[in-house]
């Protein structure tokens, strides 16, 4: 076969584009290539990867192009369907990923597109309710509440008037699976927004994403676009945010979405009754929107429900990320260990140095030491195990990671994050981060509060032991885990606590910054 009779499939989502992808493709068809730009399979280290006649080649640059195209290239990876990283995956939410062009109608409905929501209007909201009950689904965005009794709360609460809402607010570290499915796949979240609507009886929905996904941004709205009369009488579009990390939680999401500033609302109301501009509304994350159209497609509920363990059913995307040699997405059932995720499939650290300890769940998330590698991930034994799961990014650290730093950096974040409604948060966090830094000091004077004089301030003074000074920060979190009114405030503690629990040393042997 001749070069020009080649197609080339390069990924065009915005991490491939980081690394090179817009030049790789325009290479390849200076040499008389067809290319057509795909989604990405999400093996991120191997970025920009070309495929050819289903063989992959990658990370690739312009200067590889004609051994690629000869098969002279020491860049091949084989198969990539049978790659190892690929093929052990039970990929439901991201089963077009690497596969299907991002806004072709075509391909998306000759994968299986449209089939959820064909079959949805022909049914009942409630029957369409009762499968997502069913299918065990919980929402992926972090608390893991049953996403069929949120939907059936909003169906049965009164109004004419009721909105669906995806948060696709994706702030967390090391988290990438949102943007890959509304880069890669983006008329499966407007299929399952439209599926959603009909269950609930909602005429409106809404996409909320931040500002700093411009691609993401663009593909969602061209979607909607060329889907609008499939999707139709139902309205959709797409709103940004300016970037506050607290739009991720959902009551600041819908005064955000209302033009109002980005801060949590109490609870109660619940959302589900008085939410969008005071109508009953769903908000639910886009990985869980994302797996709405597989669980509704013919049989796709007892599929889904036969998958995973416990309470925690159907797959969960989990993204690689940090020191690790293989950072990627890797859709898996429930009960997967982290010993598994980061040695078999991420193939330990990218450094060679051994693994420290793993970050779970965003820059709230727990730290986890090797000895906790162990646990299946699975909701209700990270609950146990004092961590959460959070939207399943996976952070690495090897040994040379200060963990105390890193647990400043967690409480210094939320203290830059805050909304500032609720004192625990606004207040705890701040005094948070400077007893942490006066641990990190060895113990230190600790100033009376009051005094505004020098003089008085010089004799107010009053000594705390380190050990005085951990006991004042446990208590702090304790306020902060209990007293806070989102998991904002919340979950900052999680990193403190547990850096503190496994790795002690740290906090009294390193700077403060």
């Amino acid at each position: 076969m001749s070069a020009v009779t080649k197609t080339v499939r390069i990924p065009d989502d915005s991490l491939s584009l980081a690394v090179g992808a817009d030049a790789l493709a325009a290479a390849f068809v200076a040499a008389g290539c067809t290319v057509e730009r795909t989604s990405s399979w999400g093996m991120h280290w191997l970025e920009p990867l070309v495929e050819v006649d289903g063989v992959g080649y990658g990370p690739a640059t312009p200067a590889d192009v004609a051994a690629i195209l000869d098969g002279s290239s020491a860049l091949n990876i084989g198969a990539i369907a049978e790659h190892p990283f690929i093929k052990p995956q039970q990929r439901l939410t991201f089963a077009r990923a690497g596969r299907t062009r991002p806004l072709s109608l075509e391909d998306y409905a000759a994968t299986g597109g449209w089939a959820g929501l064909h079959r949805a209007r022909a049914m009942s909201g409630a029957d369409v309710i009762a499968e997502v009950t069913q299918s065990g689904l919980r929402g992926r965005g972090g608390a893991g509440f049953p996403a069929g009794i949120k939907w059936q709360t909003v169906a049965n609460a009164p109004g004419t008037r009721k909105y669906v809402v995806c948060n696709a607010d994706e702030g967390d570290s090391g988290t990438f699976a949102d943007r890959m499915l509304m880069e890669g796949d983006p008329f499966q979240l407007v299929e399952g927004l439209a599926i959603a609507a009909h269950a609930v009886g909602a005429q409106t929905a809404y996409i909320y994403t931040r500002s700093e996904y411009p691609h993401a941004i663009a593909k969602m709205r061209a979607a909607i676009i060329a889907a609008r009369d499939i999707i139709a009488p139902l309205h959709m579009e797409v709103r940004e945010g300016a970037g506050a990390y607290v739009c991720g939680e959902e009551t600041s999401l819908l005064n955000s979405i209302e033009g109002k500033r980005g801060v949590v609302r109490a609870k109660p109301p619940l959302p589900a009754l008085e939410g969008l501009f005071g109508c009953p509304t769903v908000v639910n994350n886009v990985l869980t929107i994302a797996a709405i159209p597989h669980i509704l497609s013919e049989g796709g509920a007892a599929e889904y429900a036969a998958l995973g363990v416990d309470r925690s059913l159907g797959t969960k995307p989990i993204q690689l990320a940090g020191n690790i040699k293989h950072g990627g997405l890797y859709e898996t059932a429930f009960g997967i260990t982290l010993h598994d995720l980061v040695y078999a499939i991420g193939g330990g650290t990218a450094s060679g140095r051994p693994v420290k300890g793993v970050q779970v769940g965003g820059p709230l998330g727990a730290y986890l030491a090797p000895d906790q590698f162990d646990i299946p991930f699975d909701y209700e034994a990270y609950a146990r195990a004092d961590a959460l799961i959070g939207h399943g990014g996976v952070t690495v650290f090897d040994d040379t990671a200060d963990m105390g730093k890193m647990a400043r950096f967690a409480m210094a974040f939320c203290a830059a994050e805050s909304c500032g409604k609720c004192t625990p948060c606004r207040i705890g966090s701040t005094r948070a981060v400077e007893v942490i830094d006066r641990i990190r000091h060895g113990g230190a004077q600790a100033a009376d509060p009051l005094s505004t004089m020098p003089q008085m301030h010089n004799a107010r003074k009053s000594a705390r032991s380190v050990d005085e000074e951990i006991a004042l920060l446990e208590d702090l979190c304790e306020t902060m885990k209990f007293g806070s009114l989102c998991a904002l405030g919340g979950f900052a503690p999680y990193p403190v606590l547990s850096a503190l629990k496994h790795w002690p040393e740290d906090f009294t042997n390193g700077d403060v910054q």
